[in-house]
């Protein structure tokens, strides 16, 4: 896959630091950092910056060349993928462990590869007296770099020495991406489904529930723009969620959340819909997330004329204010439907950004009014007097009224309904605001 920026591969042997390389790096807590080796299993794609240079940094498994276990020759398979992709490798080892034989069969990878290689001898916290980091030169991969990620001392010599090795310049950044986040209970799909868009086998997938740990990115390009689709850990009920890697992993789906454009609400179409689905709908609509639910393994379904509606009904009396979401079928094993996701991201997300021309938005709240007048408060008639859009992405409607704090929740559904009629806003949340004549906008 082409990156529209260069992009930087930390690899290594399990536990030796690079995910909290790649967090000083980024300067938060992007990748899931414990004293537990094998934790980050998937490549993590995050947009860094040093010295003027844009560049992709990607966070991978610990590689462990000759382990048979099925999850370990997984991760391999990963971190070569990353190798390939990726412009610098900034190779990171245990300066308290010194050159171990698993460090020197890495550098022969490394070497084979082609790659220019920074080498980041790491756990050095009191440098300069630690000068244990000359008993790297023996992996014979040029000058090694002391570095505590922990502190940070040494981390700006080894992104110097990352922007020495990058090449040339792109003329211009992206800015444009479109963020979708993949979103769902345990083991519905999520990671298959993204392998099955991309074409590739990009994330680690497993039949064991919880495989994907982390939020991760991963950049394509679609009818010119930049989609960002960022595979989640399933989200568990709270009361589930086990303390360390279980609780940072939920904490992280709703970071990614937080910051999509729009979420694909995956379900698992053999199973009845869950309270968790439900509850995951709606974080997704707090969040102001334009959102898309998929019915994945649609191919293990018995079918007739009518089982996609039927399925589409069960949902939609389960959760009447999601009718305004999209339902597509789609089985990530097949490829059925999986492509047609893409179309539809585009059509909410444009959805999810449109704006009404103040004169048509009082002319529809008029008609609304008129078909059915607000109801009394205290024996006083709710008047309306105009209404405005104040905000795109999502479409937020400013409503001005001698009561704002009186209007009815069913008055305001309403109102909203009688919008999304004229409007449509097809799989974006809709936000109504009612505040006085007098109030600032």
């Amino acid at each position: 896959m082409k990156h529209p920026l260069p992009a930087v591969a930390v690899v290594g042997r399990p536990n030796v630091g690079k995910s909290t390389f790649f967090n000083r790096v980024l300067g938060e807590r992007r990748a899931i950092v414990e004293d537990v080796p094998g934790v980050t299993r998937d490549r993590n794609f995050a947009r860094a910056e040093w010295a003027g240079r844009h560049f992709y940094i990607i966070d991978t498994g610990g590689l462990e060349t000759e382990s048979e276990e099925p999850l370990a020759a997984a991760i391999r398979r990963q971190v070569m993928a990353a190798i390939e992709e990726s412009d610098v490798i900034v190779f990171m080892v245990d300066g308290r462990e010194g050159p171990q034989p698993m460090d020197h069969r890495i550098a022969e990878v490394l070497r084979r590869s082609g790659r220019p290689v920074v080498l980041a001898v790491n756990k050095l916290d009191r440098l300069p007296s630690e000068l244990g980091h000359h008993d790297f030169w023996e992996l014979g991969l040029g000058e090694p770099l002391p570095v505590s990620s922990i502190s940070g001392r040494g981390s700006g010599e080894v992104l110097d020495a990352i922007i020495a090795r990058l090449p040339e310049a792109p003329a211009a950044v992206e800015d444009d991406a479109l963020y979708v986040a993949v979103v769902g209970r345990p083991n519905v799909g999520k990671s298959s489904f993204i392998n099955r868009l991309l074409g590739e086998d990009r994330l680690v997938v497993s039949e064991i529930a919880g495989t994907t740990r982390d939020a991760v990115d991963t950049p394509m390009r679609y009818h010119g723009r930049t989609l960002v689709f960022v595979d989640t850990a399933g989200l568990r009920r709270r009361a589930r969620i086990e303390p360390g890697l279980e609780y940072y992993s939920a904490l992280r789906t709703e970071r990614a959340i937080e910051r999509a454009d729009v979420s694909l609400l995956l379900l698992d179409a053999t199973e009845p819909v869950h309270v968790q689905d439900l509850k995951i709908a709606e974080r997704v609509w707090e969040a102001g997330c334009g959102l898309i639910i998929v019915a994945n393994k649609w191919d293990l379904v018995p079918k007739t004329d009518k089982t996609a509606a039927a399925y589409e009904s069960h949902l939609r009396e389960r959760a009447p204010w999601l009718r305004w979401a999209p339902v597509i079928f789609t089985s990530a094993l097949t490829g059925q439907r999986v492509h047609k996701t893409l179309d539809l991201v585009l059509e909410v997300a444009a959805e999810r950004s449109r704006r009404i021309p103040t004169h048509e938005v009082n002319e529809v709240v008029q008609e609304l009014v008129e078909r059915q007048p607000p109801p009394h408060y205290r024996g006083q008639p709710i008047k309306i007097y105009y209404a405005t859009q104040a905000e795109t992405a999502p479409p937020t409607f400013v409503i001005f009224t001698n009561y704002p704090k009186a209007v009815p929740d069913h008055y305001a559904r309403y109102l909203q309904n009688g919008f999304r009629e004229r409007w449509g806003f097809v799989g974006a949340p809709l936000r109504l605001r009612f505040r006085g004549r007098k109030e600032r906008r």
